[in-house]
Formats: structure tokens, C-alpha cells, sequence
């Protein structure tokens, strides 16, 4: 579960945020408040909050400050600014520092709501990286059922790395890694095989190009006929003579 602070200096507002939002439907919850930067500062290690809502006004040290010194000590920290209409553009002006957000007073739960579940898709992509960059090599099985998927759809021309990565829940990052580690190959050299193999099934058989090249994924008849010269070392063409002189 997600950890969330609350941070600002009117209880009204730590209150409101703490029981207007239905935080278990976000997997999250609140561990923690402050009603200062400061106090916040202080406390910030012993909550190891995944989320902040800070103030952008408060006595000593206010929300941008307290958000640049946050971000350097957890560069991964996720931040929320509450701010007035009048201060609005001032915060607008310190996104480079790393905050995520920002929702204006008086707070709309609606807004509060769509917010959060932006926050929470970046924090579950974020986890899944995580673990998956901490596991030991991959279990083969993901490898092949994803090869399996390349079999059954390399004819789809929207077939791609971050299609198959999406199906699969991955980042397409994590899976290029893995299937290179797991195969030996990469996922684009996997599937321009796959593909290229078909193709001289087709040559063989007397499929004329523009069809063979509808039928392997790739829809652009001189794309598909620069894929095969650099496969087979002939053009289409040529491939076919060439079988009809063995035949």
C-alpha cells in the first residue's frame, strides 16, 4: 500500500484531505501529517511517504522549499501542491523541480480523485519496474508464450515492441532485456525473422510479393522487398528465378 503525508499548516485542510478521499481505492493510505516544512523535513524518514500534498505557503519554510529538499533525499518522491487561484502561476513555475502536481484551494474532490489516479498508474508502473529489475533471470515461460504470441500475430502490421510489452504488462524496456537475455536475440531481430521466414515459405510457394508481404505484417511492398533482400541476400524476385531453376 501506497504511503501518503499531509502537509499544511491549517488542520482544517490536513482533515479534509485525510477523510474526503476513499484512499484504500487508490491502494493507498495516510501515514502521516505535518503542519510545517520544517516538521515535515523532520519527519519525512520515519514515514517514507510514496506521496506528498503539500502546502505552497506556510510559516519558515514553504512547499516549494520543503519539495526541493524532499525530491533531493528521495528523487522518486511524488508531490502534490496545494495552492490558492493568486499563487497559481507562481507554482506553475517550479514544476522543474520535480513535482508532480498541482490542485488549487479550495479543494474539489473530482479533481482530487482524477489526480490521484494518474499518481497511482505512475506509482503501480513504478513498483512493477522494481521488482521486476530485482528478480533473477526471468522464468522461461514468459519468453516463450510471448514467442508464442509473435507465431500466432506477426501477420498484424501494428505488431511492434511496446504492443507486445503492453499485453504482456511490461515495460517495454524491462522486455526487450529480458527476451534478449532469455532468447539471445532481440525482440525486433526475433520478429524480422519470424517474418522473413514466412516470406520465403510464400516465395516458394509462388505468392506474389505485394501479397507476401501483406500476409508477414509488413504492408509496404518496397519495405517488404528491402526486408527480404537483406534475409535472403536476393530480391524477391531473384529468390523465385531461383527456385524455378532448381524446380
Amino acid at each position: 500500500m501506497y504511503k501518503v503525508m499531509i502537509i499544511d499548516d491549517e488542520k482544517a485542510i490536513r482533515g479534509l484531505l485525510r477523510s474526503s478521499v476513499d484512499w484504500e481505492k487508490f491502494n493507498m493510505c495516510v501515514a502521516g501529517e505535518a503542519e510545517s516544512g520544517i516538521e515535515a523535513v523532520n519527519t519525512i524518514d520515519e514515514y517514507r511517504p510514496d506521496l506528498v500534498f503539500v502546502d505552497i505557503k506556510m510559516p519558515f519554510m514553504d512547499g516549494i522549499e520543503f519539495s526541493r529538499l524532499a525530491i533531493k533525499r528521495y528523487p522518486r518522491l511524488k508531490i502534490i501542491v496545494l495552492t490558492a487561484f493568486n499563487e497559481f502561476e507562481y507554482a506553475r513555475q517550479c514544476i522543474g523541480i520535480g513535482i508532480s502536481e498541482f490542485l488549487v484551494k479550495p479543494i474539489n474532490r473530482k479533481e482530487i480523485q482524477t489526480v490521484l489516479e494518474k499518481i497511482k498508474i505512475e506509482l503501480d508502473m513504478r513498483s512493477t519496474e522494481e521488482t521486476e529489475d530485482k528478480a533473477e533471470p526471468p522464468c522461461n515461460t514468459t519468453a516463450v508464450k510471448i514467442k508464442e504470441y509473435l507465431k500466432n500475430n506477426y501477420t498484424s502490421p501494428d505488431l511492434n515492441l511496446t504492443s507486445t510489452a503492453i499485453v504482456f504488462g511490461f515495460n517495454p524496456n524491462y522486455l526487450s532485456r529480458m527476451f534478449k537475455s532469455e532468447v539471445g536475440m532481440s525482440f525486433c531481430d526475433y520478429l524480422f525473422s519470424r517474418r522473413m521466414e514466412k516470406a520465403v515459405e510464400l516465395a516458394g510457394k509462388r505468392i506474389l510479393m505485394y501479397q507476401a508481404a501483406e500476409r508477414v505484417g509488413i504492408p509496404d511492398p518496397n519495405y517488404f522487398g528491402r526486408c527480404f533482400k537483406k534475409y535472403t541476400g536476393k530480391t524477391y524476385s531473384e529468390y523465385q528465378k531461383q527456385l524455378s531453376g532448381k524446380g
